[in-house]
Parts: C-alpha cells; sequence; structure tokens
C-alpha cells in the first residue's frame, strides 16, 4: 500500500510540474509546429485569418521557404558526422578507437540515419527536434539471450512532445532534472494495451492546463526523472593484483555475483558509500502511473534535444529555425500572386453594354463569341418615341481591370526580401561556364554560412548523444568473451571481443582489452565542410598532393589513399585491395581479423620460384666460399708445420756436429797425453720457432 500512495504522490508532482513547464513553452512550441506545417504542407500558408480574407477567391502558393529549407537538409545530409573518443589526459588509447567502433556499429545496426535527419529536419523547420537512446535485447526471440545493444531512436514532434524541467538551461539539457516524452494513442487502443478507460479518471485531471485525453486522443507519457540514489562502492582486489569495483546495487540484482567473486580469489579493500547519479523512468497516462520501468542504463536522461537557433529572453526558452523570419514575406508574396491571377482570369478585352432589347433573341451569339470568334455580331434597334427605327450601339462599355503600378513594385521588393531573409544564393545551384574553381568554392563558402549554425546545432546533439550512449555502454557491454560489431573510421566492419585476456609483457599480470566499464573519455564530433562530404574533400586534397609531390613512394602512398577515398557504384573490391596495399606497406594499422588473415596467408603462401633459386645460389656462394676459407686454412697450418720440422731437423744437425767434435777432440787428447775430460762448451739451443 505504501508503494502505491508513493506512486500516486510521485504521479500528482509530475502533473503539476508538466503543466508548468506546458504552460511555460506552449507559445513558443506552437509557433515551431505552425513554421514546420507553414514549408511543408500544401496550403497550410494560407491557413488562420488570411484564408477567411481571401475565401471563394484564388489562393495560390509558390512555396520559396521548402527549397530553402530542403537546400539545407541536402547541405547536411551530404555531410555525415563522426563521433570519436579520446583519453582525458590526451593519451593514446586503444580502448577510444574500439569505443569508437562499437559507436558507430550502433549507429548502422540501429538505422540512426532516420533518428537524425527527423531531428535535424524538425530543427531547421520548426527549430526543436529530438532524439532518444535505448538499449533494448540482441534478439528478443530468444529467451536465454540477455545481451543487449542500443539503438537510437526517432521522436516525431519533438516541439509537441518532448518537454524538459524548467531549471535546465544547457543546450543539450545535460542539467536536467526531469524530461517527458509524450505519446499519442487511440482511445481504443489505450485501453486494449493497459486495461484503464480515460473516462474513470479523476476529474481534477481534466481541469490541468494540459488535456491529457480527448474523445480521439490519449497521450501516454515516459517520465524520466533523475536521482541521486544512495550506494555503496566496493573495491575488490583479483589473485594477479588488478582491482575492480562493485556497487552494492549490483549485488542486490545478482546475490551470486558477489559469491562468484569471492570464489574466485578476489578480496574485498575497501568500501564507501556514495550518491549514485541514476534514472528513473516511468510510464504515465493522466489517471495514473501505468509501470515503474526502474533504472534506465546509464545517469543521464536518454532524451537528447536539436536546435535550430535558441536563445533565452526573459527567462524563457525560446528558438526557431529557418521558417519563421520569412513568412510574412511568402504570405505578402501568395496573396499578390493570387491577386495577380484573378485579375489576370477576368476578360482582357472591353465589354460592351446593352439595354435588353438590343440583344434579346441573339443572348447565345454574344455569349459564344468569345470562343467561336464569329465575324460579326448583331443587335436589335431600338424604336424611338414616334415609332421610328433608332439605330445606336452600345449604351457604355466594360474596361478590363488595369494592375495597380504598386502591386509591381511590391512583387520585386517581396522577391528581394524572401531572398535576403532565406539567403540569396546568386544562381549558385546554376553549373556557369569559365567560372574558376576557386570562384566556385567562394559562392560554396557563401551558401554554408547560412547553414551552419544548425550544423553547429546538430554537431552539439551528437556530442552529448555520443556522452549518453557512453554512460550506457559502460553497463550494457562487460559480458567477458562476448562478440560485437564494430566498424572503423573507413566504414570496414569487424569483430571483437569484450575484456579479451592479454598477458603484460612488462609486469606478467592479465590485462583486459576492450574494456569500457570504467572508460572515461571525452567525446569530439568531427565537423567537414558541408558542400561536400569529408571523403570527397579528402580526396581532393590528395589528388592535389599527388601532383606537387616528386618522390616516386610518395605518390604511391598518396595514390593509394586516393583510390581508398573514392566512392561510386562497384568500387567496394578496388577500395579492399589499396587498403590491403597500405596494411602491408605500414601506412594504415591493420585490424585484429587483418593480422590473423596475413598470419594465415603467410603460412599457406607457396615459395617463389625466384626467391627459392635466389636463395639456393646464396647458399651454394656461402658453402663454396666455406669450403675455400678451410682450404687456405688447412695450407697454412701445412705451411706452420712444414716449418716446424725444418727447424727441428737443423736442431738435429746441429747436435750430431757437436757429438762428432767432441768425439775427435777426446781422440785427439788421447794421442798428445792430456787429460781426458775436457769441459764441453756452453752452447745455447736455438730458439723456439
Amino acid at each position: 500500500m505504501a508503494i502505491d500512495q508513493k506512486l500516486v504522490k510521485l504521479h500528482q508532482d509530475a502533473l503539476s510540474e508538466f503543466d508548468r513547464i506546458q504552460e511555460t513553452v506552449r507559445d513558443e512550441r506552437m509557433q515551431c509546429l505552425e513554421d514546420r506545417r507553414f514549408y511543408s504542407i500544401s496550403g497550410a500558408s494560407w491557413e488562420g485569418s488570411l484564408g477567411d480574407q481571401f475565401e471563394n477567391k484564388p489562393k495560390f502558393e509558390v512555396n520559396k521557404i521548402h527549397l530553402a529549407v530542403i537546400r539545407i537538409i541536402n547541405e547536411y545530409r551530404n555531410n555525415r558526422f563522426d563521433v570519436t573518443f579520446s583519453a582525458k589526459d590526451g593519451s593514446k588509447d586503444e580502448n577510444a578507437d574500439f569505443c569508437a567502433g562499437l559507436y558507430r556499429a550502433d549507429i548502422e545496426d540501429s538505422q540512426a540515419d532516420e533518428a537524425l535527419d527527423n531531428a535535424f529536419e524538425e530543427a531547421v523547420g520548426g527549430g526543436f527536434g529530438a532524439i532518444r537512446l535505448r538499449n533494448v535485447y540482441e534478439d528478443e526471440e530468444d529467451e536465454d539471450d540477455d545481451r543487449q545493444r542500443i539503438v537510437f531512436e526517432p521522436i516525431y514532434d519533438a516541439d509537441s512532445s518532448v518537454f524538459f524541467s524548467l531549471d535546465a538551461k544547457r543546450q543539450d539539457k545535460s542539467d536536467a532534472k526531469a524530461c517527458y516524452v509524450l505519446t499519442a494513442m487511440d482511445v481504443e487502443a489505450y485501453k486494449n494495451e493497459y486495461q484503464d478507460d480515460p473516462a474513470t479518471w479523476p476529474k481534477d485531471i481534466s481541469q490541468s492546463q494540459f488535456d491529457w485525453h480527448t474523445p480521439d486522443v490519449v497521450y501516454v507519457c515516459a517520465y524520466y526523472k533523475v536521482e541521486m540514489a544512495p550506494d555503496i562502492v566496493y573495491t575488490y582486489r583479483a589473485l594477479d593484483g588488478s582491482e575492480s569495483k562493485h556497487y552494492k546495487s549490483e549485488f542486490d540484482k545478482d546475490p551470486e555475483y558477489k559469491t562468484e567473486l569471492l570464489e574466485t580469489g578476489h578480496i574485498l579493500v575497501k568500501e564507501k558509500r556514495i550518491k549514485r547519479r541514476r534514472v528513473h523512468k516511468y510510464l504515465m497516462s493522466g489517471g495514473g502511473v501505468l509501470e515503474d520501468g526502474g533504472y534506465i542504463a546509464g545517469k543521464h536522461i536518454p532524451v537528447i534535444p536539436c536546435y535550430g537557433k535558441r536563445w533565452f529572453i526573459d527567462n524563457v526558452e525560446r528558438c526557431m529555425g529557418h521558417v519563421r523570419l520569412a513568412k510574412d514575406a511568402q504570405r505578402l508574396k501568395n496573396m499578390q500572386l493570387s491577386k495577380l491571377g484573378e485579375i489576370s482570369a477576368l476578360s482582357a478585352i472591353e465589354k460592351p453594354i446593352f439595354v435588353t432589347e438590343q440583344i434579346r433573341g441573339h443572348e447565345l451569339l454574344w455569349a459564344e463569341d468569345n470562343v467561336k470568334a464569329y465575324p460579326f455580331l448583331v443587335i436589335n434597334s431600338l424604336t424611338g418615341a414616334n415609332g421610328e427605327t433608332v439605330p445606336t450601339g452600345p449604351v457604355g462599355k466594360q474596361s478590363p481591370p488595369q494592375i495597380p503600378p504598386a502591386m509591381a513594385a511590391l512583387l520585386q521588393l517581396t522577391e528581394s526580401d524572401i531572398a535576403d531573409i532565406l539567403g540569396n544564393q546568386q544562381q549558385a545551384d546554376k553549373m556557369v561556364s569559365n567560372i574558376s574553381g576557386t570562384a566556385v568554392d567562394m559562392i560554396q563558402t557563401r551558401i554554408d554560412a547560412q547553414a551552419y549554425i544548425y550544423i553547429s546545432n546538430h554537431a552539439k546533439m551528437l556530442k552529448r548523444a555520443g556522452e549518453v550512449w557512453l554512460s550506457m555502454a559502460k553497463e550494457i557491454y562487460i559480458e567477458p568473451g562476448r562478440k560485437v560489431k564494430v566498424i572503423d573510421d573507413q566504414d570496414s566492419a569487424s569483430s571483437a571481443e569484450l575484456l579479451a585476456p592479454l598477458v603484460n609483457n612488462k609486469t606478467g599480470a592479465i590485462d583486459y582489452t576492450n574494456d569500457i566499464s570504467g572508460a572515461k573519455f571525452d567525446v569530439k564530433v568531427n565537423i567537414g565542410p558541408s558542400s561536400s562530404s569529408r571523403r570527397q574533400s579528402t580526396l581532393k586534397s590528395l589528388i592535389n598532393m599527388i601532383q606537387i609531390s616528386d618522390d616516386p613512394e610518395t605518390r604511391q602512398v598518396l595514390t593509394s589513399m586516393a583510390m581508398l577515398n573514392m566512392e561510386g557504384e562497384g568500387i567496394q573490391n578496388v577500395r579492399d585491395y589499396f587498403r590491403k596495399k597500405l596494411v602491408r606497406i605500414g601506412v594504415i594499422k591493420p585490424t585484429d581479423e587483418e593480422i590473423a588473415e596475413m598470419q594465415q596467408q603467410a603460412q599457406n603462401a607457396q615459395p617463389d620460384p625466384n626467391a627459392v633459386f635466389l636463395q639456393a645460389a646464396a647458399e651454394e656462394a656461402m658453402a663454396k666460399a666455406s669450403q675455400a676459407r678451410a682450404s687456405v686454412i688447412k695450407t697454412v697450418a701445412d705451411s706452420e708445420l712444414a716449418k716446424a720440422k725444418t727447424i727441428e731437423t737443423l736442431g738435429k744437425v746441429d747436435a750430431n756436429s757437436q757429438d762428432q767434435a767432441m768425439k775427435m777432440a777426446q781422440v785427439l787428447s788421447g794421442a798428445l797425453g792430456q787429460p781426458e775430460q775436457i769441459q764441453q762448451p756452453n752452447i745455447e739451443a736455438p730458439p723456439e720457432q
């Protein structure tokens, strides 16, 4: 019962706040809606009191505003924005590139172009548009698949359905405390889906500023409310020394998760009580809260506005698009053209005026003359007072209407005013011969400047969308080993694994790649020239660089980059070829799939016959060189050996000579009677060689 009373109180407070918001911005938002109708719906320029004045009269419409709005929309569609992520400290973070690839994949898979285009068109036309981000199951039909992705959804008629709290002053509404998104439903459809009858709602609901139900329509509202919910953050340390943070709300949602951490060796290091920013979603109608959606993923309201032009005046947010200031000039032109058409439709010749007796019996003849162009016409003669016949012509003539001189001058002034307000293109949309490329660029730059405020405000919306997406992604893309689709900045899709383990070569600890759960990135939006896409602009710059480069290697790289940025039917295979070429020479960093593909190709590659021949020839030359070296070494060794033997022989010869001399001396001494003992001379041995 307490919970029901809490929802009742919340519903009452929400209705009161919505009434204050709607009452404050109602006039501005009604003008936004009127502006969008004015340029996009045929006949809408005659709505209101002006149409009443021209009742039963021609109401022509030459919609100059429509063409001007479409031109700005085309400038935007020809220039798609790209959202990138970078580390807050400016360092190189591979997770930032992974995060950008994941964001592009969500953009592509959810067909976000529809949502982004609709928001931009409503902002240019009326002044206010919006998109919404939502997490959905990747496979709605699989009961066991809990994996989720983030989708970008359009919000149609945002000027009539999206309202932020009045205290929000930032353009991206990052400071909003609440947001209301209305959806109109048929009465019977509402009864069948929610089992609720608007006829049973409390009577005080009908006294609110906003009619939550009419005989034909019932409004259902998605109510987003920012809450600072108390929570406890726990820090756990794993066996490898890494630390991770977990919230008490996570354990309350999944009690087994805490047990799994403890069983895998995680130790509680510290805990801290905090106030965590969360967004609570409710679904309500004028009668009460239909559904309590709980806390959504992320910590930001997932509704992002897009403005055309925006001001705060008298503490009221005011906005407009490209239409409002030109409406009066367009109405005046339509009035003048309608009056001119009415004058032109009248007879261009003088009409004769007769009395009845003059044309009695000839009425059909005179009536058909305008079509059949009879050679002559007849009338009846009149009878005088004495009965005589009195020949006479028309009693008068009716002159054709004349165009007032002031109208011709006013038509020229009106045309000039419309051109000044909407932007005078000066025939820039026509191809004029004998005009330089520089002059064309200058003309296009002037046109782009008129649309830049809308482009810039749209970029602010995309920056905020990237911040909201990152906040949601940090809570959704957390499953280890999950395969996800990523798209690089060249629009090439590949697969990546979330939280893939990787051994750190320096510390030996296990790191995890593709982990954005704790990422803190800055979001940037790349805005290219409005007159062409960034790829076309890059291609033009590359071609200019090729013409002034003298280095063959540089020209080869620039040519490959130019081919990579080419667009056209059937050119994708050529682009893939030149990407692989640039990857091989180290110009472009390869993806994981490209690395695996190159490794596989290296293993399966057949040896090149020329390379094999050259390698064999080189090995043969090396063998012959080794053999020649060994022969030289042997020759040197033999020479040294021969030299040693010679020395040894000489040594022996000297020793033999000495022995023979000694024996001869002894013989002679004996014969002469001298003592037999003769001292042997001290003869030094020859030095060792």
